[in-house]
């Protein structure tokens, strides 16, 4: 009698409505790790939506954090073929090359983490050699009004991460200098952002041996996040 019931109590749990997926299950590639990041915005033209990291183990997707996002003060566009100067973040699968700060890395955190000093810039500029670049001291092939003297963003650079849209072979004119890093006073200028105390989170959390991405895009549509 207690193996029919057993049985019964299963079979009923198979039949009722199972919730939806994960959403890295649903989406078309996560990078082939164990972790991942995804950033999400309600439409193209929105600048908040929500960054959720999540991790792999027991052959499932599981939530590990969460945080309210910004974008672009222009929306998000296709990484694929943005235009730099657009102040749009680029939707797409990224991986996460370093992370870096003006402030100390904070503890645990596994990424190689650069510190930022007064010599540390990225490298905008379409004409360098360096173009998508941090660059230190400032190369002469590069023009100051077309990079970032990072240690002037203290509060958005306090920690950050690099995501890697456009640069293992940067396009020129595609964009530079994307990163997730600490809100501003509002929306950003193409790069994510979270608040300061998920983006110390997701440096604790973040496992290089677990090969972190980050797939950015909206709820649905042209941009959908599964697209990625």
């Amino acid at each position: 009698m207690r193996t029919a019931l057993v049985t019964g109590v299963t079979l009923v749990a198979a039949l009722l409505p199972q919730g939806p997926a994960p959403l890295p299950d649903r989406l078309a590639d996560t990078g082939g790790g164990s972790q991942l990041i995804t950033a999400v915005a309600p439409t193209p033209g929105s600048t908040t939506g929500r960054v959720i990291w999540w991790e792999r183990w027991a052959g499932r997707w599981h939530e590990a954090g969460s945080a309210p996002a910004r974008f672009g003060s222009n929306g998000l566009t296709d990484g694929a073929t943005r235009t730099q100067g657009t102040n749009t973040t680029p939707t797409g699968l990224y991986e996460l090359p370093y992370a870096f700060g003006i402030r100390r890395a904070p503890a645990g955190t596994g990424h190689a983490y650069r510190r930022v000093s007064a010599d540390s810039w990225w490298c905008q500029d379409n004409a360098s050699a360096q173009y998508n670049r941090w660059v230190e001291p400032l190369p002469a092939d590069c023009a100051p009004g077309e990079a970032e003297h990072l240690v002037t963003y203290e509060k958005q650079y306090a920690h950050a991460l690099v995501i890697g849209f456009n640069y293992d072979r940067p396009v020129r004119g595609r964009g530079a200098g994307i990163f997730l890093h600490v809100n501003g006073k509002g929306a950003t200028a193409g790069c994510v952002s979270v608040p300061e105390r998920a983006m110390r989170a997701i440096l604790r959390w973040a496992d290089p041996g677990r090969r972190p991405h980050i797939a950015i895009g909206t709820e649905s549509g042209d941009l959908a996040v599964t697209r990625y």
